[in-house]
């Protein structure tokens, strides 16, 4: 395969990984939502959060850059269950904690009113992004080893038991294990890059998390980075061949996936495929770097690669200028300095 290893490295560094300033702003929205949170719960008389837990790809650091600004920050808000009651001192209902918050974060000022979703009050921002606040109780209950606590999430089924920490806590689990897990997340974040690639795929392509779950069963190491990426894209479009199935990493029994033959999942797997294909000139025995980079640009399309290749000749068509000036220069001060050194000069 040619090698193209520091292209895709520099591709994942320049144009898929969020920069720094971007982090920082979206940590920054995220601080400020609390605190509105927290302020609307207070102002109506209702229960204060017993905590914040960033979760999903913002917990995960999974997020890929988006051109239209498309992030979807999870930010869950935790609530003992003995505080969620309603005006009549009844048990708050899913619904009615989702509602609840809803309404705590809804100050008014927004273009777009926040919205209570199937599992969480999602917030929008002008910019393109929005903000998903899952709803959770601790319930806490006494036995005879002392009392032991669980976390259910408010969801559309009423209340169920699930804690986002889990999903968290088993993706750096995943990376511990694995033979290098700052690649893996590298090789998360381009694959995901790779699904929103085109905006026609987006909603019709596996989701993110599941790309997620995917990446850490069939991530396969390696010293270059581009093979690293091109063998877990085979692995992955492989696995998908015999079952399309995509099980939930900490919630036995539940799936990512719906059913034997998930439309998402397939989209997937044929996506793969194409850029498998797209990617097969590199094993031929004449490619050029040109036709290599061209290929990579054909896989995400981009124009990145090939603007390297470009880059690179104009600067090696530059060199032998400026060696040649630098040569220039050096000669001329070697020759004054000979004649200085002679003690030359009409007056001398």
């Amino acid at each position: 395969m040619f090698d193209c290893a520091k292209d895709v490295r520099a591709y994942h560094d320049q144009d898929v990984t969020l920069p720094k300033s971007e982090q920082d702003a979206m940590r920054d929205r995220r601080n400020s939502n609390r605190t509105r949170l927290r302020k609307g719960l207070s102002d109506a008389g209702k229960p204060a959060p017993i905590e914040f837990v960033k979760q999903g790809s913002y917990a995960m650091k999974t997020m890929v850059r988006d051109a239209d600004n498309d992030y979807d920050i999870d930010d869950g808000v935790y609530f003992r269950k003995e505080g969620l009651v309603g005006d009549r001192g009844a048990e708050m209902t899913a619904l009615q904690a989702r509602q609840m918050v809803r309404d705590a974060v809804d100050e008014g000022k927004f273009k777009r009113a926040p919205e209570v979703r199937s599992n969480c009050v999602r917030v929008f921002y002008e910019k393109g992004y929005h903000v998903d606040l899952p709803v959770y109780r601790r319930v806490t209950t006494s036995t005879v080893f002392g009392d032991e606590s669980h976390y259910e999430l408010a969801a559309s089924s009423g209340w169920k038991r699930s804690d986002a920490r889990d999903v968290s806590d088993w993706y750096e689990d995943e990376r511990a294990r694995s033979a290098d897990g700052v690649q893996l997340r590298r090789i998360n974040r381009d694959l995901k890059k790779y699904a929103r690639s085109r905006y026609s795929w987006r909603g019709g392509i596996l989701s993110g998390f599941g790309i997620t779950v995917l990446t850490t069963e069939r991530f396969r190491v390696s010293d270059r980075e581009d093979r690293a990426l091109y063998d877990t894209m085979v692995a992955i479009r492989d696995r998908l061949n015999w079952n399309l199935q995509v099980a939930h990493p900490v919630t036995p029994g539940d799936y990512i996936t719906s059913g034997t033959d998930d439309a998402k999942a397939r989209c997937f797997r044929e996506k793969l495929t194409e850029a498998i294909d797209t990617l097969a000139p590199l094993f031929d025995a004449d490619c050029t770097r040109e036709k290599a980079l061209k290929s990579w640009d054909k896989v995400f399309a981009t124009t990145f690669f090939s603007e390297r290749l470009e880059e690179e000749q104009r600067a090696s068509v530059a060199a032998p200028a400026i060696i040649g000036s630098a040569a220039l220069l050096s000669a001329t001060a070697a020759a004054a300095s000979a004649v200085s050194s002679a003690g030359g000069g009409r007056h001398a």
